[in-house]
């Protein structure tokens, strides 16, 4: 009588899983792209054109204020003639007073025409940082230009009120405080166009 021998049933082998973390792991599963960096995109796009464009409007409007103040001070100064003793011609602060205040409406005359002309028609009459750099240091120069002579026609009227505080004298000091409000918006435009520099010196 033969006798087999019943061998033991193959136990199934469990199967190997991955480690977490390995490749095969980082391969089944899908990979989200990453978003874009700010400042690409439409979105970024469109984000900088607004913030130029504002800039560029604000920098407008700033040189438009200038040219106010300044067209003010200048025909206050050369109205200012009040007979013999009382003409603004007889003092050099207020002759230098009233050629600073030439001088810095026709700059910020010419800015405005030149911003408002860019504006209407999306072309630039100078390149980029050649601007730049007229922009920035043309403010500064006329801004410290009206200090200059805003500061030095104060202690002239100052004096003349002593003897006797008339039109004459008002009309001095409106066009002092002219100078001085030109100044003060001619310093806040020189600091958009140094911010405009820098700009343009890393792009």
């Amino acid at each position: 009588m033969s006798s087999f021998v019943s061998s033991p049933p193959s136990e199934k082998m469990p199967k190997t899983t991955a480690p977490p973390g390995s490749v095969e792991d980082d391969q089944s599963q899908t990979q989200t792209p990453l978003p874009p960096p700010p400042g690409y995109g439409v979105t970024g796009v469109l984000r900088r054109w607004r913030h130029e464009d504002m800039l560029k409007r604000g920098s407008l409007g700033l040189r438009a204020l200038g040219f106010l103040f300044s067209l003010l001070a200048f025909i206050i100064m050369a109205s200012n003639k009040h007979g013999r003793g009382r003409n603004f011609d007889e003092y050099e602060e207020y002759r230098y007073a009233l050629a600073i205040a030439i001088l810095s409406t026709l700059y910020t005359g010419l800015q405005s025409w030149r911003q408002i002309h860019e504006l209407s028609t999306g072309r630039r009459i100078i390149s980029g940082l050649n601007l730049a750099l007229i922009d920035f240091f043309g403010d500064q120069i006329i801004a410290y230009l009206l200090i200059s002579a805003a500061s030095s026609a104060v202690p002239m009227t100052n004096r003349i009120r002593e003897g006797a505080d008339n039109i004459f004298t008002d009309a001095s000091a409106a066009c002092i405080s002219m100078e001085f409000f030109a100044f003060f918006i001619l310093s806040l435009s020189a600091m958009l166009s140094g911010y405009n520099l820098v700009k343009q010196t890393y792009i």
